[in-house]
């Protein structure tokens, strides 16, 4: 048994503590110390979000190789969404109503495929850099867009085919995603292969051979 004095009035006059008691104390003062300066230690690491830090987790992030194509794959998904927006507009303005809608439809399904990229990305710890794009085109022609449209979805089948390559030796996870793309430009080459086949039957200096195709085949 030990006294200890009053000081400042914390502790009742002449308290007596068996010193057992004085030693768990001192024991159960040291490891909150200890837990406090721990914490402070990993509040104060930079570029790390609180969660993150004091977890024992490591999050699954994909690799800077699948950003990068993920992200170009973005960009061509952007594209063809202002492609599609252009050519809606033109057909809305010379009165071809029947592509107009098709096209609309078209700029909204690319808007769809763009956040299904972003989703997955997101869904393994990636914050997406949308890049930018060339929002601009012209037209002059039904059959020209067609044709273009066309150019377009098979370069993008034809990169989606290479991206699920690259990946498919060391991130399978990737490669299966990329599968429902591919099957979606598969889709997208075929349709507008049929287009291109029809549009061959046409002069397309003629008008009322053109307006025939639009009302047909649109």
């Amino acid at each position: 048994m030990i006294h200890i004095q009053e000081v400042g009035g914390s502790i009742p006059p002449i308290a007596t503590i068996p010193i057992v008691h004085i030693f768990i104390c001192m024991e159960k003062i040291t490891m909150t110390k200890d837990q406090l300066f721990k914490a402070m230690k990993l509040n104060e690491q930079s570029g790390e979000n609180n969660l993150k830090s004091t977890s024992n987790v490591k999050l699954y992030v994909l690799s800077d190789k699948v950003v990068k194509l993920l992200t170009e794959r973005l960009k061509d998904e952007y594209s063809a969404h202002y492609f599609y927006r252009a050519a809606a507009n033109w057909c809305n303005d010379v009165n071809y109503k029947k592509a107009a809608a098709y096209f609309e439809k078209e700029a909204a399904d690319e808007l769809t495929h763009a956040q299904k990229v972003q989703d997955y990305m997101t869904g393994f710890n990636v914050i997406p850099q949308i890049p930018s794009t060339n929002p601009k085109h012209e037209f002059t022609n039904l059959i020209d867009i067609v044709n273009e449209a066309y150019t377009m979805e098979l370069n993008l089948m034809k990169a989606y085919n290479k991206d699920s390559h690259t990946v498919f030796s060391d991130d399978i996870t990737t490669f299966d995603f990329l599968t429902e793309l591919r099957e979606i430009q598969k889709s997208s080459v075929v349709e507008y292969n049929d287009l291109v086949n029809a549009s061959n039957l046409v002069n397309k200096g003629d008008k009322f051979q053109v307006l025939y195709f639009e009302q047909t085949y649109f």
